[in-house]
């Protein structure tokens, strides 16, 4: 960083060229098996995040604590019991100044030592109450990508008008983007895009049996929707949406 900041100086080099170059010098390696990218919030606005599964618990401590010379780290699918085990180990983080936050229905544990800007407002729904957790997902992401996030679980069309007032609660607080949680049928986005003018992400879960276990029979509903307006991202995919509403309101905020 400072020999590309000495080049700016020198007028080697233009401002763009410069940031361009910031914005691409953050690779950390860490041994054989990591490549950090310390970057990534500044050339994005998402900090750093780390998909736990599939990796050692002595590999994902060292991830953490490389990644927090960047200032905030994610690490998503976290199951609660292997968050007690690696606990220890990266609690020391506290002292240089470092929150760490664990969501246990999220799945998902938070290391930072900054808060971010607001940029927007997110309503986040679930149809059922099986599907909060990818939900809380969505919400510890949304928020941690500078928006406020108001949340109604619960109100899916099996009790359809439990959702009329949470709707207009929402548009009334002036929503950007609406995240629609939901398993089984998959039915509750497309109700919710007809009803509001504001984009709609629908989230499918893979909660359900029969013909609808695993949570296809909800993706292929919310990808046929009649209702204009909707997204949909993967099956269980709380963070993709997450990011999604959050870029979209991110690039509003620049025009």
């Amino acid at each position: 960083m400072q020999d590309i900041l000495q080049k700016l100086k020198n007028g080697e080099i233009s401002v763009e060229i410069a940031e361009k170059m910031l914005k691409t010098n953050h690779i950390i390696e860490l041994e054989d098996f990591a490549k950090i990218d310390t970057g990534r919030e500044m050339r994005t606005g998402i900090p750093e995040a780390v998909f736990a599964e599939g990796k050692d618990d002595s590999d994902l401590i060292k991830i953490i604590k490389g990644s927090s010379v960047s200032g905030r780290i994610i690490v998503t699918r976290m199951d609660p019991d292997r968050f007690e085990v690696i606990k220890d180990d990266i609690w020391d983080l506290t002292e240089s100044g470092f929150k760490i936050d664990f969501n246990k229905k999220a799945r998902t544990l938070v290391v930072k030592n900054h808060e971010v800007k607001k940029i927007g407002k997110i309503g986040l729904i679930t149809a059922g109450t099986s599907d909060i957790p990818v939900a809380e997902e969505a919400r510890v992401i949304a928020e941690e990508s500078g928006c406020e996030v108001l949340k109604s679980y619960d109100v899916g069309v099996a009790g359809i008008h439990r959702l009329f007032s949470q709707i207009r609660f929402m548009i009334e607080e002036n929503v950007e983007m609406i995240i629609v949680v939901a398993g089984m049928e998959g039915a509750l986005p497309s109700v919710v895009a007809g009803l509001v003018d504001v984009p709609v992400v629908g989230v499918p879960t893979s909660v359900g049996y029969g013909v609808g276990e695993g949570g296809f029979t909800a993706l292929y509903a919310m990808l046929q929707s009649c209702a204009p307006g909707i997204a949909v991202v993967n099956i269980d995919n709380g963070f993709g949406a997450a990011l999604f509403a959050s870029k979209v309101i991110n690039s509003k905020k620049r025009v």
